[in-house]
């Protein structure tokens, strides 16, 4: 295919301009649609006659949102789950795996091309996700290791003609070095977003600057940007320095809507969904302390009620600052 990515060489949401993205994918299709996602594994539902217009309904709220408001939108694919080892776990070869990657992005082409406006453009990112579990470290792989195991997807994003790749939960620098390093060899460019733990930590016990400074060290500051994942704001919003030059790699934030830490939201046998607008009005905060946070959406039990909540409360924040 070979697409040259429309926003490749400059990502609109550079500017400053308010950019939302979706919420919880996984929970919001298992919690509100009902359906089964064996290993949260969303991609399956490409090839899915039946679900595959839900998958497009899902996206198609938070778009409507994004028009409403006015803002720039991140189409992220639905490929969390969609790398060879999780792969191979349900049934795919790495063969399969690729042309999948391939088929989400092209979902995510067909979505702008139907819904983009000039008010409200939209990037679109190929999502990646950890080699293990998002919550938990687990055994951290060396970082060209790291780079090899998640070339395959930053291969096919390129490809297909994504205009970026945004790695989700990280857990560990190594993996996301990797991943930086792999991007910058496709030359596409890359968020990298961290899971933190109640305390602000990543699961390693590593902080959040030591994290960020040793990627960017490794990489001669190849990511475009940093991102908070997969925590609440009261975990991480003490963390926060001010205008700090790490904490300003920060642009992007997909909190979590419960206050739980990871391994009570494992034991829940139901969805916390939180307060929407009280995580709005939280996110406002984060945002008028951090005039460079322009990247909102969603993580574990989000879902269009909190992204229509945050819009709100940080559109006139975030073009005013």
């Amino acid at each position: 295919m070979n697409l040259a990515g429309k926003y490749r060489d400059s990502l609109p949401q550079a500017d400053g301009t308010l950019f939302l993205t979706d919420g919880g994918i996984e929970t919001c299709l298992i919690f509100h649609d009902g359906l089964e996602l064996p290993l949260f594994a969303v991609f399956p539902l490409l090839r899915d006659p039946k679900s595959r217009p839900l998958l497009i309904r899902y996206y198609e709220r938070y778009i409507e949102i994004a028009h409403a408001h006015g803002t720039g939108f991140i189409l992220e694919s639905p490929t969390w789950r969609a790398s060879a080892d999780w792969g191979a776990k349900l049934g795919y070869s790495a063969t399969d795996v690729a042309a999948l990657n391939v088929e989400a992005i092209g979902l995510m082409h067909e979505l702008r091309k139907a819904h983009e406006t000039p008010s409200s453009p939209m990037v679109v990112s190929g999502c990646i996700g950890p080699r293990g579990d998002g919550y938990v470290a687990g055994e951290v792989m060396p970082e060209d290791a790291a780079e090899t195991y998640h070339a395959l997807q930053v291969s096919a994003f390129a490809e297909a003609g994504a205009d970026m790749v945004t790695a989700i939960t990280m857990t560990n620098t190594n993996e996301a070095i990797g991943i930086a390093r792999a991007a910058r060899k496709a030359r596409m460019p890359v968020a990298l977003s961290f899971t933190l733990e109640t305390d602000g930590r990543l699961p390693t016990g590593q902080t959040l600057p030591e994290a960020i400074m040793l990627v960017d060290e490794a990489t001669a500051n190849g990511p475009a940007y940093y991102m908070i994942n997969c925590a609440h704001p009261s975990h991480f919003d003490g963390v926060l320095g001010s205008d700090l030059a790490w904490t300003r790699r920060i642009r992007g934030i997909r909190a979590n809507a419960s206050r739980r830490s990871h391994q009570e939201l494992n034991d829940s046998p139901e969805l916390d969904a939180g307060d929407p607008v009280e995580l709005g009005s939280q996110y406002r905060d984060l945002v008028q302390a951090h005039a460079q946070l322009n990247v909102l959406g969603g993580c574990c039990g989000t879902d269009h009620r909190h992204v229509e909540s945050i819009a709100l409360a940080c559109k006139r924040v975030a073009r005013t600052t």
